[in-house]
């Protein structure tokens, strides 16, 4: 069976409304569902991006835009408690989760805690009543997630994610292709029907490259500061 890959930090409300159709959309093609936590904060210092969080403007529109996702798919979605917040025990816990059935529970109860509830993952009380409530020992997970292995697994994960192109999140990953965004959900579901839109134009997918950058917005930006 093929495997989707899902890259996902709590931190992102577009992941919680993603990660809802995820096993759904799995399911649909028959493929395995392979949930991956990463740190959002390292993929942006990695490529030297920001996020959306940084820049207000955007910020407002990203969260009218994210409420009127979830009006039209029907699913709650309020305010966390803080945002940006630090995701890290959540997803060290989450990665130690041993079946995927567990994880996929411990994910769904995690992002409802910071995106429905309005809870604080960052405090280990909350992250340890969500294992609980799904059948986990929350107790024996934060204690593991302390360890020094497992800060190196969502360490190795983050970077392994880069390695694979991954940028932003949520990303979606199917046999090698990489889709970003809630709003790619209907190009993945393309791709895994085997009705990829790219192979029907004249680059396909192989040999397919972004076009070349160039240094103009810098060189503007130079001239601007120079009175040009």
């Amino acid at each position: 069976m093929a495997t989707l890959r899902f890259y996902f930090d709590y931190i992102s409300t577009n992941a919680y409304l993603a990660w809802l159709q995820m096993p759904t959309i799995a399911r649909r093609y028959g493929w395995v569902l392979e949930p991956v936590p990463v740190l959002f904060a390292g993929l942006l210092e990695a490529h030297g991006t920001s996020g959306p969080a940084e820049t207000p403007a955007k910020a407002l529109w990203m969260w009218k835009n994210n409420l009127r996702k979830a009006a039209l798919s029907g699913v709650p979605l309020a305010p966390p408690a803080f945002h940006p917040f630090n995701p890290l025990l959540a997803l060290r816990v989450t990665s130690l989760a041993r079946d995927l059935d567990e994880c996929d529970d411990l994910i769904t109860r995690l992002m409802e805690a910071v995106w429905v509830r309005g809870e604080h993952v960052s405090e280990p009380e909350v992250v340890e009543r969500a294992c609980r409530e799904v059948g986990l020992d929350g107790a024996a997970l934060l204690a593991e997630a302390a360890s020094g292995a497992a800060k190196a697994r969502l360490r190795r994960q983050t970077d392994d994610a880069i390695a694979h192109g991954v940028f932003g999140v949520p990303t979606m990953e199917a046999n090698g292709e990489i889709f970003w965004g809630y709003d790619d959900l209907p190009y993945l579901e393309l791709f895994m029907a085997g009705d990829d839109p790219l192979a029907r134009t004249a680059f396909g997918k192989s040999g397919t490259r972004a076009p070349r950058a160039s240094a103009m917005r810098r060189q503007h930006r130079e001239r601007l500061e120079r009175g040009a």
